[in-house]
């Protein structure tokens, strides 16, 4: 087997040498969930690289660090090329729920498209917790994983022409936009990774240059952390603890292995 499908498993916690197929997607996505993070420490430490395949391994592969969607999405993607899957990677554009508007980010959100028997669907591995555990067909038809409740709605927005939606488990009782993306361009140069990157880096409105994030999902929920609170839910319920500098790295290491 190659490098990377060999590191990805050792890391994930699967056999180096088990062959992938799409029935087994989602307990590769269950299992990268749990363990790679999604964190924001090289940008909030000023220690960012350019985004390539070699590079992305080293981080989150050898040297067990996690990511944000433009490392941890192309990553994957990496990895389902090198096990045979017809896969892309697509550019979104998220909704801020607040703002009750999309974000003025712009299209930073890097997401994957496969093709499996005819049928196009979306797998995304670095959304936070909103994660949706399995691939989501562009068909519109509903996927239920233990985080919730996910379906991608046709649209024709300026912003892309499917909208992903969700219904967190625990967490909402309505479906909520997740983030719009075009299903008709896709990113064939991985400088445009790095000028995502960089967007996210400098923006005065980005969210990931302020403060430390991580966070990822468990067995019964997520786990959340910043460098003044830590934020556990597990089975519907919800535990916040203030935390100082000292806690924060006693935690980053407990918790992510960072």
């Amino acid at each position: 087997m190659k490098k990377l499908h060999s590191l990805f498993h050792k890391r994930i916690g699967m056999p180096e040498n088990e062959t992938i197929t799409f029935e087994k997607l989602a307990d590769v996505l269950e299992r990268t969930a749990q363990t790679i993070p999604f964190e924001n420490l090289t940008i909030i430490e000023n220690k960012t690289r350019d985004i390539t395949r070699e590079n992305l391994i080293n981080k989150m592969l050898e040297n067990n660090e996690g990511g944000l969607c433009y490392e941890l999405n192309p990553l994957f993607y990496f990895y389902l090329i090198e096990n045979g899957f017809n896969a892309a990677l697509a550019t979104g554009v998220v909704y801020n729920h607040a703002a009750q508007n999309y974000t003025k980010l712009g299209r930073t959100h890097v997401t994957i498209l496969i093709r499996h028997e005819e049928q196009t669907y979306l797998i995304d591995t670095g959304f936070g917790s909103n994660l949706p555990l399995k691939p989501v067909p562009l068909s519109g038809e509903t996927i239920v994983s233990y985080n919730g409740e996910f379906r991608i709605k046709k649209v024709n927005t300026e912003h892309g022409d499917y909208v992903l939606e969700m219904r967190l488990k625990h967490k909402d009782t309505n479906w909520k936009i997740g983030y719009a993306f075009d299903s008709r361009k896709s990113i064939t140069n991985m400088q445009n990774l790095y000028e995502i990157q960089t967007i996210i880096k400098e923006h005065p409105v980005s969210s990931f240059n302020k403060n430390p994030l991580m966070t990822r999902l468990t067995e019964k929920g997520n786990i959340t952390l910043t460098n003044t609170t830590f934020t556990q839910w597990a089975d519907g319920m919800v535990s916040k603890e203030t935390i100082d500098e000292a806690k924060f790295k006693e935690l980053a290491k407990h918790h992510f292995g960072m």
